[in-house]
């Protein structure tokens, strides 16, 4: 009675602190109590002699106690990451003696897979995983979520949603060669000549002393060879007049309304398991996005960003690596609010004067190009076709190479009419380097 008793306690305080009973102990339990209570009954030693150690078994295991269920904590690891980066992930586990195994599974990181499945022991406490950030963008990377059992597999606890931990994983920056950029003309210093005389280190002309130059600005070695020939060394003297080196824009227009891929099949369709499609249209536009603002930012320009879809999401124009960084993480934030907005919004007082424009879209809409003809009237505009290329028909339909033809028609017709406006039309975020200097040239 009293072996009864502990058992029915011991399931009692288990159930309190979030254990569950098994078809196991069930089994174990009644099976065993039934066959001893038959065999006494029926005065059968065979049955006694089966149903005593299933019994007895059954209450050594639950006289070991449980404890509180095991919680795995994952050890903090950087909000913020770069594409490519890997690291460790280190699990811990605090389990009491009555904790046989622990069942851990982790999610796969930039997949829709929920990863490999990892049994420990009762007595494991740590769990060391590798990582590695393939994809770029923001969400769950890392869910441990557990189940555990008792000895015998009595009792369980689980399966538990582990804690989510979500990273920001940046875009890639690929070096990419950039061109001159032509300068804003109400700047007064950058890195960049412009024709109006000022501060810098281009010589612009020497000429004859005016009131307002500054004495440091005088060539005393012109000025001495001109008062020779006219017989009074200090008569006039000269300075030196040097090109002002102001300050150029950037303005990258992204394009986050529309995100499709070379397979006509898939546009109706979302890519499982991600926010944006692996080699799609809005993947090129972010990777471009981040290398051209490396090049430019590296060589002292001023880079800002303009999501179409969501013009709350623009970042003004700034310098500096902390410019990069700022951009980079609104790039994600601007692919994870993609497809939401119905019609592009691209307002005159989100591009400074003197601006150049690199548009970043695939151009499937007629809205779009009329918003890069627009600013075309006002700023020189570059328009980087990020359209897979060549589109592949949807086999499961007859019409499929129909529609190909259609839209591989409608599209060049667009880039046809952005020409027709004066609006710069290249195929890679390579060929932008060229075009602007074709421009300055």
């Amino acid at each position: 009675m009293s072996r009864v008793l502990a058992f029915l306690t011991a399931r009692q305080s288990a159930g309190r602190a979030g254990w569950r009973v098994t078809d196991a102990l069930f089994r174990g339990a009644v099976g065993g109590l039934g066959l001893v209570g038959v065999g006494v009954v029926l005065h059968r030693v065979d049955l006694v002699v089966i149903g005593a150690p299933l019994l007895l078994a059954t209450i050594a295991a639950l006289a070991v106690p449980v404890g509180r269920p095991p919680v795995p904590r994952l050890e903090p690891l950087p909000r913020t990451v770069e594409a490519g980066d890997g690291a460790k992930a280190a699990i811990t586990t605090a389990a009491d003696p009555g904790v046989e195994f622990l069942a851990i599974r982790l999610p796969t990181p930039g997949t829709a897979s929920l990863g490999p499945v990892h049994l420990l022991s009762g007595r494991a406490t740590t769990l060391r995983a590798t990582l590695r950030w393939n994809a770029w963008g923001e969400g769950v990377d890392l869910r441990p979520d557990h189940l555990a059992a008792s000895r015998d597999a009595l009792l369980i606890s689980g399966p538990v949603v582990g804690v989510e931990t979500r990273r920001t994983v940046l875009p890639p920056v690929v070096p990419l060669i950039t061109g001159p950029l032509p300068p804003r003309a109400s700047g007064l210093v950058g890195a960049h000549r412009s024709r109006r005389p000022g501060d810098g280190v281009e010589l612009r002309t020497v000429r004859p002393f005016q009131p307002g130059d500054r004495l440091r600005r005088v060539d005393w070695r012109v000025t001495l060879r001109a008062g020779a020939a006219t017989g009074d060394p200090l008569a006039v003297p000269h300075v030196r007049e040097q090109h002002a080196e102001v300050d150029a824009d950037l303005v990258l227009v992204l394009d986050s309304l529309a995100d499709v891929s070379a397979e006509l099949a898939d546009w109706s369709s979302a890519a499982p398991g991600v926010t944006v499609r692996p080699g799609g249209s809005l993947d090129g536009s972010v990777r471009a996005a981040a290398a051209l603002a490396a090049g430019y930012l590296r060589q002292g320009d001023r880079v800002g960003l303009i999501d179409l879809g969501h013009p709350q999401l623009s970042l003004p124009p700034g310098v500096g690596l902390r410019q990069l960084t700022r951009l980079r993480h609104q790039l994600v934030a601007c692919s994870r609010a993609a497809g939401w907005a119905s019609r592009p919004v691209l307002l005159p007082r989100q591009v400074p004067p003197g601006a150049v424009v690199v548009f970043l879209s695939p151009f499937l809409d007629d809205a779009t190009v009329t918003a890069a003809t627009t600013t075309a009237r006002r700023h020189l505009v570059i328009a980087v076709d990020m359209l897979p290329s060549p589109l592949v028909a949807d086999p499961g339909t007859p019409w499929g190479e129909v529609v190909r033809l259609v839209m591989t028609a409608e599209h060049q017709a667009r880039r046809e009419a952005l020409r027709a406006n004066g609006v710069a039309v290249v195929d890679s975020p390579e060929a932008v380097a060229a075009t602007l200097r074709r421009v300055r040239s």
